[in-house]
């Protein structure tokens, strides 16, 4: 064996899993789980989403006409006086 291959070491596991190229997909993918699930517990809150079936059997029933339930309003000039929040299941 040569000196040059005797000093040479093996790879840490920094060196393997965190390679230069590789942090991009890992920020990418990062984002889009963290905004996954971000996503599906909006969907779990809304308004048409019954949980307590006994003691809220119809939580749609308790919204005002001037409550926006939208995610974001698209048409301008239409303006609400509050947004949605789920106070009980």
């Amino acid at each position: 064996m040569s000196a040059a291959h005797a000093a040479r070491k093996a790879p840490t596991f920094f060196q393997t899993w965190f390679r230069v190229e590789v942090i991009p997909i890992y920020a990418v993918l990062g984002v889009a789980c963290g905004g996954a699930g971000w996503y599906v517990t909006r969907l779990a809150r809304g308004p048409d989403v019954t949980w307590d079936r006994k003691n809220n059997p119809h939580p749609w029933l308790h919204i005002d006409q001037e409550t926006q339930l939208k995610l974001m309003t698209v048409k301008e000039g239409q303006n609400f006086t509050k947004t949605y929040s789920r106070d009980r299941l």
